[in-house]
């Protein structure tokens, strides 16, 4: 099956109907827009974009999909360039031509061509985004090259929740579990020293690391109350206080009450080895003229 096939496919069985809405697949592509663009991820990378002093500029998203990203930037008064190389009207450029057309966009171009073949004059992006795409590269290393050859002199570039993997039989066990790619086949993963290493050699700072755990941008769907351990404990806190009417905080009773919960298995850690291809995120600066 092709990824269209794919897509087309989940929206019509129920047992995928979550996978859908998290993933913002829906066959109503503004409904996806308008939910990304007012959801956690977008507001996150929308903070991040005002701590760099990129509240304005040209931005080039990379493996654009069905445009979320891209009519979310173009929507906010970015000059977007977006690039995918699926052609489709359900998942590729044919769907961002079409949200374009709703939205009347004046200020977003649209093109299909995979990341290593872009060709843009050097030099012409203050943004590269790319949201889970490169991990998909046929040639990691080209990939993130051509990315920061087309940046002007300390431009930035984004990857967003990228999966990663820590060994061959890691990567087995995350494509194993992969919802989508027994279907497809198209899923991929690398380790985060391949990812880091490609950076480094193409010219690039690593200014943030996200692993999985460090971001709700990376976890989401899952909600951030039940994966942050400060949060975890700080309604634990208030479930215990609750409970047995103790106003103040009593150290030694919060201690026995913990130590009650990890008898019955509750968890105040989070691993992210057991999450099959979890995801990371790097916020990314060019340091070398090319």
């Amino acid at each position: 099956m092709t990824w269209e096939e794919t897509i087309d496919m989940i929206r019509e069985d129920p047992e995928y109907q979550n996978l859908v809405r998290d993933a913002y697949f829906e066959a109503d592509l503004p409904l996806n827009v308008e939910r990304y663009k007012a959801g956690v991820e977008y507001k996150k990378i929308k903070d991040w974009l005002v701590d760099l002093g990129l509240t304005q500029g040209r931005v080039l998203d990379i493996g654009s999909g069905n445009g979320i990203s891209a009519i979310s930037f173009a929507l906010d008064g970015y000059e977007v360039t977006a690039v995918e190389p699926d052609p489709s009207d359900t998942v590729g450029a044919g769907a961002i031509n079409a949200l374009k057309d709703h939205y009347q966009l004046q200020n977003l171009k649209v093109y299909e061509s995979f990341a290593e073949d872009i060709g843009f004059d050097s030099k012409s992006f203050d943004l590269v985004f790319v949201r889970q795409a490169l991990h998909h590269a046929n040639d990691l290393n080209k990939f993130v090259a051509e990315c920061q050859r087309v940046l002007s002199e300390g431009g930035i570039m984004m990857t967003i929740r990228d999966h990663v993997i820590y060994d061959e039989r890691d990567k087995e066990w995350f494509l194993e579990m992969h919802p989508l790619h027994k279907f497809y086949g198209g899923e991929n993963a690398y380790r985060s020293d391949e990812y880091e290493e490609a950076f480094k050699n193409s010219g690039f700072e690593i200014l943030n690391r996200f692993r999985y755990y460090d971001t709700p941008v990376n976890y989401f769907p899952v909600p951030e109350d039940s994966v942050n351990p400060i949060l975890v404990e700080a309604q634990l806190k208030e479930n215990l206080f609750r409970k047995i009417s103790i106003s103040k905080y009593i150290p030694f009773v919060f201690k026995i009450y913990k130590l009650y919960l990890k008898a019955r298995g509750v968890s105040f850690k989070q691993d992210e080895r057991l999450i099959p291809g979890r995801m990371y995120s790097y916020i990314l600066k060019k340091t070398l003229t090319t």
